[in-house]
């Protein structure tokens, strides 16, 4: 069954079984297996799905795109994975969402850079190179998969607030009262100011972008990003 089915049910297991280890089923195994033997069967489930999927994808056929692609969808894509890549560079530092082992997490004093845009740039960096996959790569398989990250980006973050706001009862809530979960509803709220991006959120960014825009020609055969126009 090399087909687009087989893509969606191997979708569903990559982001079901990281929803339900993560969140009801968690405390269970921690308790019975310990936390290092939870994360071992955490990242091997995480790894056979994922496993799964890549394969499925390569095998499933290639079929006729959904809408036209043109320069003004590319552009726009182009840009919106630059937003991307900083909101993913600017999220590995001091960013309350990632994990502390156990540690109390370190909170800014105010919300500033990617923090300011959104309490989740990890996740909405995903979430956005999602989108635009979808956009300009309208093919079923494609769709299917980039569906399940914006999926699991998303609902992962939502879910994260709910199990940091158990957890962190007097640091989260403070947090969530700074920032927002949709982008630059604090900023338009007036709870957090533009600015403060360090240049490891703004060059990284860059740099990222330009990067992984490349990489596309070697691994994928086709130009993406700024090398469509270069």
């Amino acid at each position: 069954m090399e087909s687009t089915n087989v893509v969606a049910a191997a979708a569903v297991a990559f982001v079901g079984s990281h929803f339900v280890l993560s969140h009801p089923l968690r405390g269970r195994l921690v308790r019975a297996i310990g936390e290092a033997g939870f994360q071992g069967v955490y990242s091997l489930v995480a790894f056979l799905t994922l496993g799964w999927l890549i394969v499925a994808y390569r095998k499933a056929p290639l079929t006729a795109p959904l809408w036209p692609v043109g320069g003004g969808l590319w552009a726009l894509a182009t840009v919106i994975m630059l937003i991307a890549s900083i909101l993913l560079m600017g999220s590995l530092i001091r960013n309350p969402a990632l994990p502390t082992a156990g540690r109390p997490g370190s909170f800014p004093q105010e919300a500033r850079g990617v923090f300011a845009v959104t309490r989740h740039p990890m996740m909405w960096s995903f979430a956005l190179w999602g989108l635009c996959h979808i956009a300009v790569f309208p093919v079923a398989r494609n769709i299917v998969v980039a569906a399940a990250i914006v999926v699991l980006a998303l609902v992962g973050a939502a879910l994260q607030d709910r199990k940091k706001e158990r957890l962190e009862p007097e640091l989260w809530p403070a947090w969530e009262s700074k920032t927002s979960y949709l982008p630059f509803a604090a900023i338009i709220a007036g709870r957090a100011r533009m600015g403060g991006f360090g240049l490891h959120a703004l060059l990284g960014g860059v740099v990222v972008w330009l990067v992984a825009t490349w990489a596309h020609i070697p691994l994928a055969g086709w130009a993406a990003g700024i090398w469509r126009w270069l």
